[in-house]
């Protein structure tokens, strides 16, 4: 099983729909920086909770060097530029998961493997750990999350569905 190192965005969203466990179940080990630990509990929400509730399989990493979130910080939040410095410190990693799409182009331009949270629950689906993945964008969509509808349909069309 790869080990990941996740965003804000996915943790979020993820937690809202009720499939934060998904990333337990897909990967052996889901780091998240400092930044984003901090971001999803700034407020005490669901999403604080949960990730407060799972300390056993989601684990805090802090970057070694903080010298180099100059570089990415113009163009990108603070945890995106740390789960990006702390992949290119942990080459362990296998797989960096994040939303934002100048966040996926730069860790692209990176060398880094990149999916999203729809990649999450289309992989979720080949797993058979969920039976569907439609309903789920759709409960994504209801709570903020914009997807539009050509990525919809392509994330429609390739679970199958």
């Amino acid at each position: 099983m790869p080990r990941v190192i996740v965003n804000s965005t996915p943790l979020i969203i993820l937690s809202n729909i009720g499939k934060l466990e998904l990333l337990k179940k897909l990967y052996a080990e889901i780091c998240i920086p400092k930044a984003v630990f901090d971001e999803v509990c700034a407020k005490e929400d669901s999403a604080c909770q949960r990730i407060l509730d799972y300390p056993d399989w989601i684990h805090i990493c802090k970057i070694k060097d903080e010298s180099q979130k100059r570089m990415y910080q113009a163009k990108l939040h603070a945890g995106e530029v740390e789960v990006m410095i702390l992949a290119q410190e942990n080459p362990v990693a296998d797989l960096v998961i994040l939303d934002d799409n100048a966040a996926k182009k730069t860790a692209k331009f990176l060398g880094l493997k990149v999916t999203g949270s729809l990649g999450v629950l289309l992989k979720a689906k080949k797993e058979n750990l969920i039976r569907e993945v439609t309903p789920l964008m759709k409960q994504l969509i209801a709570n903020g999350f914009y997807i539009t509808r050509d990525v919809f349909d392509l994330v429609k069309n390739a679970a199958g569905e």
